[in-house]
Formats: structure tokens, C-alpha cells, sequence
């Protein structure tokens, strides 16, 4: 166990990496800020049009608390099911379920996430075969829609 991961700290979520997902995150808690050993969780602001590459977390959940604006979700293992979270609405997404966020919107969305892993990134399986799929047959008025 290493040093960091004996004692609490406080960072500030600045500066922001890009995800494999195609999205931009906040730096938050993970192993490589705080050592964390079983959860990861940061800051997640996705502009109007914004939308992740269809992906899983093979081994972790995720838990989403939006704190404005509005994400669209697909998910299901062919992205066939479509929920919407509004501020303050609570989303979950069990291990190994294929989803993929959008801000279908025209103002910001910003959510904190949370997993099971303690790494920001690791456990990110892209599913490339999903976004062809949705891109062919998207309504157009999504950002990821046929034109």
C-alpha cells in the first residue's frame, strides 16, 4: 500500500485528460491522483452536440449524479434502450453493460461519475461495432445522426 493511500486529501479538480470514451474529464480521485484502492470518481462537462464512443467497464459500475443540463444515454447490448438524466437526477450503469452518453442539447451538461475502479481509464472497452450501428441509423437531429 503506498503512502498516498494512508491519510485523506483534498485535491481540486483541475486540469483534464481526454478518455478513451472521446470525451474530456476533470482530473478527480483515482489511484494515479489520491491512491485510491477501489473507487474512481471526477468531473464530467460535455458541450452541446458532445457524445462518448459506445463503451463498457467490464468489471465496475458507474454511478452519475448530473449536476446541470441534460445526458441522453443508450444502452443495453445494442444500445436499443434510451434514458434521460436531468440536474439531479441519479444514473446507474451495471458492469459490462454497453452504453454510450450524449448532450443532445444546445447548453453544457455536467456530471460527477463514479466507479468501482480506482483507475480512470483502465477498464474502458470501446465497441466500435455499436457506434457504426447508431451512426447508420440515428434520427438526424442527433449529433451522431445520419445526415
Amino acid at each position: 500500500m503506498n503512502e498516498k493511500s494512508l491519510t485523506c486529501q483534498h485535491i481540486r479538480a483541475e486540469g483534464t485528460y481526454q478518455g478513451k470514451q472521446g470525451l474530456s474529464y476533470r482530473h478527480g480521485i483515482s489511484r494515479e491522483t489520491v491512491g485510491a484502492q477501489s473507487i474512481c470518481m471526477h468531473v464530467l462537462t460535455m458541450p452541446p452536440g458532445a457524445h462518448a464512443k459506445p463503451h463498457l467497464h467490464e468489471h465496475h459500475e458507474t454511478a452519475i449524479y448530473v449536476l446541470s443540463g441534460q445526458i441522453d444515454a443508450w444502452y443495453g447490448p445494442q444500445l436499443e434502450h434510451h434514458a434521460v438524466a436531468n440536474a439531479g437526477d441519479l444514473f446507474y450503469i451495471p458492469a459490462g453493460v454497453p452504453h454510450m452518453p450524449a448532450n443532445v442539447t444546445d447548453a453544457p451538461a455536467s456530471a460527477i461519475v463514479a466507479r468501482t475502479d480506482p483507475n480512470e481509464q483502465e477498464s474502458v472497452v470501446l465497441l466500435p461495432h455499436l457506434e457504426v450501428k447508431l451512426v447508420c441509423s440515428a434520427p438526424a437531429e442527433l449529433p451522431f445522426g445520419s445526415r
